[in-house]
């Protein structure tokens, strides 16, 4: 029986498999390779790892684990989990199943973007969803803002730090009379008319095209993405999710079922960055080792 399996493989998968690998727990570290930055040419915001490519930054962890023998890694998709006296079984899409004492959830978040024609071609590129990873890399430019009116604005009053040329393009949505004041006293130009699509070269944005015919030139933007739980694992077990879309959950990420934790978006979807999501994965892990201790199961690096 595995002392912990833990579900994804993005920044707080993997800070949770290092610590509890490090505390001589045998860990296995589930990761289906589905992670939604691998659009991204690189993450900021990191000491140390400043503007490492998003893959880069994976393998170097894959790395270090090669120094230790407590930590297994898979590449697979866990498709059930089941609750047992002693702990849980865990099925994959590949057809593997074995038994664990504690689970760590850290699947991440998926995003619903606007219904823009191209869009995707752009995300990633010179468009993002988060000023305090990208907007450096696009200070002093026209930037374009899509998704929800609402965080839109609030987007707006962040992003004025880095840029005051901001259009928001709501496609075709309405804008209330308070939201036009605020925009209004934060000198925000707002278009309501569909967005006929994107326009640019290898990912770059040029400009936006609306229904109209009116091309309004931008060199990048931001946007601000519905963020759905990337699996219905948790909910599967019979979890619930807060108001923000993360799993319930106390503060080192433990639920209401004794053994399941829950670390990075899958705790929290707010805010959304590797560094966090990281050290999201530590205090899960420190959490995981100090209930596996409390219930006598001490650590051993005797594992294969």
């Amino acid at each position: 029986m595995k002392d912990c399996t833990i579900i994804g493989g993005g920044p707080a998968g993997l800070n949770a498999a290092l610590v509890l690998g490090r505390a001589r727990r045998s860990v296995v570290m589930v990761d289906s390779n589905e992670a939604r930055n691998k659009v991204t040419h690189e993450a900021h915001g990191f000491v140390t790892r400043d503007g490492v490519k998003p893959n880069e930054f994976r393998e170097l962890a894959h790395q270090e684990f090669k120094k230790y023998n407590t930590i297994e890694t898979m590449e697979d998709k866990v498709i059930e989990i089941i609750k047992e006296a002693d702990g849980f079984t865990i099925k994959t899409d590949k057809g593997m199943e074995w038994k664990t004492r504690k689970v760590v959830l850290a699947t991440g978040v998926s995003e619903k973007f606007p219904n823009v024609p191209n869009f995707r071609n752009y995300y990633g590129k010179s468009i993002f969803n988060c000023p305090y990873c990208d907007a450096w890399e696009l200070r002093d430019q026209p930037l374009a803002l899509f998704g929800v009116v609402e965080y839109t604005i609030h987007m707006a009053e962040i992003l004025r730090n880095w840029s005051k040329d901001l259009v928001i393009f709501t496609n075709g949505d309405k804008v209330t009379k308070s939201q036009f004041k605020r925009l209004n006293s934060m000198q925000v130009r707002v278009e309501t008319s569909p967005v006929r699509l994107l326009t640019g070269n290898d990912g770059l944005l040029q400009g936006v095209e609306l229904e109209d015919g009116l091309v309004i030139e931008r060199t990048g933007g931001f946007v601000t993405p519905e963020l759905v739980q990337a699996t219905d694992l948790g909910t599967a077990m019979g979890l619930k999710l807060d108001d923000t879309g993360g799993h319930k959950c106390d503060e080192a990420g433990k639920t209401k079922i004794h053994g399941f934790f829950v670390a990075g978006e899958a705790a929290s979807v707010y805010p959304s960055q590797i560094i966090i999501a990281a050290a999201s994965g530590a205090t899960v892990a420190m959490a995981v080792n100090v209930e596996l201790t409390h219930e006598g199961v001490l650590g051993s690096d005797n594992h294969v």
